[in-house]
């Protein structure tokens, strides 16, 4: 099993395929394949495992209570002013890309690292999942933000066994989580024992024994939890999934259930696949774009090259967003300055425009909206028949349209209104650029899916599409966005909690043991049953789920009745430092590390945003000690844990990672000849129904949906509050303390209020102020925030996550999809003195 594509060509990629003539053509509708897409998302409410009521942590007073901080710890660190911008990137992107990259590993490593970075023979972005160029590739094919997560990974220092013997988890918890982040690279593996207050060495085989020896004392396998970040690669991922099944569960939470969960429960019953449905080049032929919901200046900076030349095509941008983003306003192209005859123009002018109408929805105000242009389209078609619904389209490829638009045409105005924050006209403005259009294009991110009603509202999206009969052709489609740059990817191995009979047979077939069929745990679960005692082990393989989860507190109460944490990871984070009784840290490279096996350099896959697959080729040197990579580490766990219950090789898998695709083409569809698909530049595009209007449901039509649109009740004093990132992270990693599209310099305990909010609480900028949320009679309260005026709609606020997350209550989640409601948490503010007494009658309680 020693044989590599370098000693044996026929084992995989075929020299006379990997040319770049292979890559697909831009303009072209990609060769697909003709297998089934795989589909792993749940289409009907979840019948939660766990019934029982867990009451609200304590949430002010952790600090108090256990000596490792849980959530950031609370000093102030300089907030500075400015006003909004209102383009993003320029030469500011530029110069800020080359400064982290020099500063965090070097001039020679941190500049070769980008020049590999999105590069066909390159490796992929750890940060976002936004696709890249079928074609030709720019020689700086990454953005700002991707630069920082490269240059994260490109780290030249080490956090090894001298940085922990130095800080104990209480002094390291005290850290803010960009000091965290910066300490260095994650180099050895480390355990903490029973009592220690430290990290310290362990061995690799040790700690693998370890682990093997906690799951096998479990009373069940489903007293282990194993959760995966969307920054694994495929093969890894696919190793994960078959190990925790193999073990016996299917506890496999992961951050999908956080994020775009509501996306999939949303397409899977009314498009027949969980996945969007179009390309990078559909994006440039679009008429119409929409963007709900979503700040790709921050989140996904590359898509406003895409948004620019639909621009210069013609194309008309709506967008859909309570705070008004630099990145929707306008964009200087940092790729202009490396061309002479655009330099002057992009360094002195003012951008391209983007957005020709701007709706500033009120938080969880979408779906109403999205009825709003729906009804005008409905009068539009009254007035003129048969040009603006596509009844050809909607005969031929639908069912459900009738009680669709009765449900559109009997929603009144007065409610569609009240609950957006949006008036008839406005919305008028929005539908006589959609009305005449069918190349019509709308994408969507985390501001709609982690809503009360995302799963609705994500349906409306899909009615306004078939309405109009804009999908399945070039220029037309879904787009929902992925964050992390392998979240979709991971769940096509099979990293679900309720994987189908048919991924399950297949994976019996293939490695010949019986899959365990009882549903697992998602994420809230998953924290739910650790909280109640239901688990012992935890594994995370990557990723911070103590930050990017909702209710931090209890996750940290559900971690500390563990009997084994096992943390496997680049850099240190806050995550683990809340521990259970014993914990291990396992180093592992990141996708910029060359990774060396028996059988030479191995190359891993992602899966970005539109179904491309792509290889991953790490290009720089590790730091020197003790790593491992993530398939070895999963394959040495496997190996101690499952023993002679196994037949899989392990080995071979570890030493040879054309073995893992060769498996995986076996059991995925869409996956056939992987391996040699995957060395054609630029990868392939996995098979997608809907794109070719070939929707998978079971009648093999696309369904409209009847939703119901709820108006939720509030009390006068109270907020909505929703997270967000600032400009200077990426998920839960913090690179800095700015946010400067939002013009906050120096800090991240903010709240974003309106003007008018501030003054009826008697709120001045910079005042500190506690913040309390309130679901079903409990309350959760952080404390010393500052308050920063800011154009957001009156009764909304907004705040950075992970600071936020602790007022997220567990109970709190999107119907359907279970996802936590991170963009609807109702909450009062008050100035912090007011809670002056309260806080002293507290801590005098729990000092007695």
């Amino acid at each position: 099993m020693e044989d590599s594509p370098k000693t044996d060509p026929s084992k995989a990629g075929k020299a006379h395929e990997q040319k770049a003539e292979n890559a697909p053509k831009s303009g072209e509708r990609p060769d697909q394949g003709k297998a089934p897409a795989p589909d792993h998302y749940r289409t009907e409410p979840q019948d939660t495992h766990i019934h029982a009521h867990i009451p609200a942590p304590d949430v002010a007073n952790a600090k108090y209570e256990h000596p490792v901080l849980a959530q950031p710890p609370e000093a102030l660190t300089g907030l500075r002013l400015e006003g909004r911008e209102k383009v993003a990137a320029g030469v500011t992107a530029v110069i800020k890309s080359m400064q982290f990259s020099w500063t965090e590993g070097g001039v020679g490593r941190g500049t070769k690292a980008l020049l590999g970075l999105n590069q066909k023979d390159g490796f992929d972005c750890s940060s976002c999942a936004w696709p890249d160029p079928d074609e030709h590739r720019s020689v700086a094919e990454f953005c700002e933000n991707g630069a920082k997560a490269t240059a994260s990974d490109a780290d030249d220092k080490a956090a090894g066994p001298e940085f922990f013997a130095k800080y104990s988890l209480a002094e390291l918890s005290r850290m803010t989580d960009r000091d965290q982040n910066n300490a260095g690279r994650l180099t050895h593996p480390m355990v903490k024992r029973p009592g220690d207050n430290h990290y310290s060495p362990i061995t690799w085989p040790d700690a693998f024994d370890l682990i093997a020896k906690e799951l096998n004392a479990c009373a069940s396998p489903n007293e282990a939890v194993f959760y995966t970040s969307g920054k694994v690669p495929n093969e890894p991922a696919f190793l994960f999934q078959l190990f925790a099944r193999e073990f016996g569960t299917n506890n496999l939470p992961d951050c999908s259930n956080m994020c775009h969960e509501s996306s999939g429960s949303a397409l899977s019953p009314t498009l027949g696949l969980g996945k969007g449905s179009v390309t990078l080049n559909d994006l440039h032929e679009a008429e119409v774009i929409l963007i709900i919901g979503q700040n790709p200046g921050t989140n996904h900076p590359r898509m406003l090259t895409a948004l620019q030349k639909a621009k210069r095509n013609g194309a008309k941008i709506i967008a859909v967003n309570p705070l008004i983003e630099a990145g929707l306003v306008a964009f200087k192209n940092p790729q202009d300055f490396m061309n002479p005859l655009k330099a002057l123009g992009a360094l002195m002018g003012d951008g391209t425009p983007l957005t020709d109408v701007f709706l500033q929805v009120k938080v969880d105000g979408d779906m109403a909206l999205l009825r709003g242009i729906m009804k005008h389209l409905f009068e539009a078609e009254d007035m003129n028949p048969g040009q603006v619904v596509d009844k050809k389209f909607i005969d031929e490829f639908t069912v459900g349209f009738a009680d669709f638009e009765q449900n559109i045409r009997n929603t009144s105005w007065e409610e569609i209104e009240e609950i957006s924050g949006i008036s008839r006209g406005q919305l008028l403005e929005a539908a006589n650029l959609i009305a005449h259009k069918q190349k019509i294009i709308t994408c969507w991110a985390m501001g709609v899916t982690q809503q009360r009603q995302g799963v609705q509202t994500i349906q409306e999206i899909v009615n306004l599409q078939l309405m109009k009969g804009a999908i399945g052709k070039p220029g037309a489609g879904t787009c929902p966005v992925r964050g992390h740059s392998n979240v979709q990817g991971d769940r096509t191995m099979g990293i679900w909690e309720r994987m189908p009979k048919t991924f399950m047979d297949a994976l019996q077939k293939e490695f010949n043991f019986t899959p365990p069929t009882k549903d697992g745990f998602d994420v809230v679960e998953a924290i739910k049953a650790m909280h109640l005692g239901m688990t012992r082990v935890y594994f995370g393989l990557g990723g911070n789920l103590l930050a990017a989860g909702p209710d931090t507190e209890l996750i940290a109460e559900a971690m500390r009745k563990q009997k084994l944490t096992v943390f496997v990871g680049t850099k240190l984070n806050r995550g683990h430092l809340t521990t259970g009784e014993t914990s291990l840290l396992l180093p592992t490279f990141a996708h910029v590390d060359i990774d060396m096996q028996k059988s030479g350099h191995q190359m891993t896959s992602c899966e970005n945003s539109m179904g491309v697959v792509s290889q991953n080729k790490g290009i720089l040197v590790p730091l020197a000690g003790d790593q491992l990579s993530e398939v070895a580490i999963i394959c040495g766990t496997a190996i101690a844990t499952l023993g002679d219950k196994t037949r899989t090789d392990w080995v071979a898998m570890t030493e040879n990672y054309d073995v893992i695709r060769d498996h995986i083409s076996r059991v995925i569809p869409g996956f056939e000849d992987f391996n040699t698909k995957l060395r054609r530049p630029g990868g392939f595009y996995l098979p997608n129904g809907p794109r070719e209007r070939k929707f998978t449901t079971p009648d093999g039509k696309a369904h409209f949906t009847k939703t119901e649109l709820e108006k939720y009740e509030v009390a006068p004093d109270q907020l909505i509050l929703m997270t967000v990132r600032s400009h200077d992270q990426f998920n839960t990693t913090i690179y800095e303390y700015n946010d400067r599209y939002r013009g906050i310099h120096g800090e991240r305990r903010v709240l974003f209020m309106n003007p008018s909010d501030m003054a009826s609480r008697g709120l001045k900028a910079k005042d500190l102020i506690d913040i309390t949320s309130h679901y079903k009679g409990e309350e959760r309260r952080v404390e010393k925030f500052v308050a920063v005026p800011y154009d957001i709609p009156k009764g909304n606020v907004c705040a950075y996550f992970p600071e936020a997350n602790p007022l997220v209550p567990i109970g709190s989640v999107a119907k359907v999809s279970n996802t936590p409601t991170s963009k609807y948490v109702v909450v009062t503010v008050v100035p912090a003195a007011a809670n002056n007494d309260l806080r002293i009658k507290e801590r005098e309680k729990m000092m007695a």
